[in-house]
């Protein structure tokens, strides 16, 4: 393994390219309203929810049919400048960020179910559907969408990063639940990959090649997925330890058992503070676990009952059982706020957020050292993690004008990073490479490997224009 990249991309390198006229002029006559060169269209198009900034895209195409994204693909082709897929701006990586200059296309409005299949257990949608959006247009079928970001995020642009979160330890990840894309390619043609089966053996594999490319292959314009049966029965609990090793134990033991659960996520006793003065909630100000089980009734009590009895032999305590619908949301939404509960913990402030994932084994070594480095650094910090299938976030709360904070910060995310590869983990469990993690790519897969995503690259994109500079440099 490469030695540990030094701490760099403290801010994104620019290479802007020119951006001509004659591109301005066309994109303005075929789209007309639907392209937009406001400066406050560009700014919001130009930045996402991480803590690296750069200038904003020229102008933006609202795109509406797959047509709409293979002419602004094509016009830009013909031009040499950059194109930038836009869903939700939720990503923490800099993916949304036109480093090189260019024109974003937005495929919010591409918004539609194209068609539920039931029976067969998929649903194919728009790019630009949220996970929500999704989940109601097809409450009726008594089927859902398991796969939670926390983030309202685009079912496209989870996609492109292969994203996964809270349902990951129950139910995989995007990689393992989308079946089917259409894709527009660097030449602004529309193609399509996978198909509907469970299974193929058909040429190389497409979709999983586009899923997790950052938008750097193709723009997604169409996604066929997996759906599962809405559980009988479900309850979540949350649970207090005295310490985060005890909490990190439990849910080790607790996935060697072999115990079917759907969420267990870590809160830091930080997190739950912030997340208590957020949402105006009495949670204990200890490490906590929050739990989600899925089943039949008596298979939903049983999990429950293995888990509780587990969590009390690492001193777990004050166990609290949410089983109706409205005391779910309650804890679920405090989860899923707690990165805003943290930035306004520090107005002002910005996130640097890790994004390691571990074998399940040797998680607490990770995490524990990571805490320990964490707390004498000095830096504000909040803690949560995805710690059934090994993945947890730290979110140094940084001043963003303060050169000393981001430095030490990042210090703290390159020897997380370079512990959790020496354990056999990646530098990215969910969030992808984006432009903040591209020296530690080269550390996890090596040189040869990072080669071979250039030569993809270069023989799908020869004119470099699909969201170039992230991933990797070329």
């Amino acid at each position: 393994m490469n030695a540990p990249a030094a701490a760099k991309h403290l801010l994104p390198e620019i290479h802007l390219r020119p951006v001509p006229q004659a591109l301005l002029d066309a994109l303005a006559a075929r789209f007309g309203a639907q392209c937009s060169t406001a400066q406050a269209v560009r700014e919001q198009h130009g930045r996402d929810e991480g803590s690296l900034k750069a200038p904003p895209p020229s102008a933006v195409v609202f795109a509406e049919t797959t047509q709409d994204v293979a002419d602004a693909v094509k016009l830009a082709a013909q031009h040499d400048v950059p194109v930038i897929p836009y869903g939700a701006g939720s990503s923490l990586e800099g993916h949304l960020l036109a480093v090189q200059g260019g024109i974003s296309i937005d495929v919010n409005r591409m918004n539609r179910v194209l068609s539920v299949d039931a029976d067969d257990l998929t649903v194919t949608v728009q790019p630009g559907i949220t996970r929500k959006q999704l989940n109601d247009a097809i409450k009726d079928t008594g089927l859902f969408f398991p796969i939670d970001p926390g983030a309202d995020a685009s079912i496209g642009g989870m996609c492109a990063t292969r994203a996964s979160g809270t349902n990951a330890v129950r139910y995989g990840t995007m990689r393992e639940n989308v079946l089917a894309l259409e894709v527009v390619t660097a030449g602004g043609e529309a193609i399509r990959t996978g198909t509907r089966a469970k299974k193929s053996a058909a040429g190389y594999d497409l979709t999983r090649l586009m899923v997790g490319s950052e938008g750097t292959l193709g723009v997604i314009t169409e996604v066929t997925v997996r759906l599962y049966p809405l559980p009988e029965a479900v309850s979540a609990a949350i649970c207090s330890f005295p310490s985060i090793e005890a909490a990190v134990r439990t849910t080790i033991q607790t996935i060697q058992l072999g115990v079917p659960i759907a969420r267990v996520e870590l809160i830091d006793a930080h997190t739950v503070r912030m997340v208590n003065a957020h949402s105006k909630l009495g949670l204990r100000e200890e490490p906590m676990l929050l739990m989600e089980f899925h089943g039949s009734p008596a298979g939903v009590k049983e999990q429950a009952e293995v888990v509780q009895e587990i969590a009390a032999e690492f001193g777990g305590n004050a166990f609290e059982w949410a089983t109706t619908p409205e005391e779910r949301t309650r804890l679920w939404t405090a989860r899923h706020n707690a990165y805003f509960a943290a930035v306004q913990s520090r107005p002002g402030c910005r996130a640097i957020s890790t994004d390691t994932c571990v074998p399940i084994s040797r998680l607490a070594d990770c995490l524990l050292d990571s805490v320990t480095e964490a707390d004498a650094s000095g830096i504000p910090y909040f803690l949560v993690g995805h710690v059934g299938d090994g993945n947890f976030h730290f979110g140094y709360l940084i001043d963003p004008e303060s050169a000393e904070e981001r430095l030490k910060a990042e210090d703290l995310n390159h020897q997380l990073v370079a512990r959790a590869l020496r354990l056999g983990g990646t530098c990215t469990g969910e969030h992808g490479v984006g432009l903040h993690k591209m020296g530690f790519l080269l550390d996890e897969t090596g040189a040869g490997a990072v080669d071979m995503m250039r030569a993809i690259k270069r023989a799908l994109d020869p004119k470099n224009i699909l969201n170039p500079g992230k991933i990797f440099a070329l």
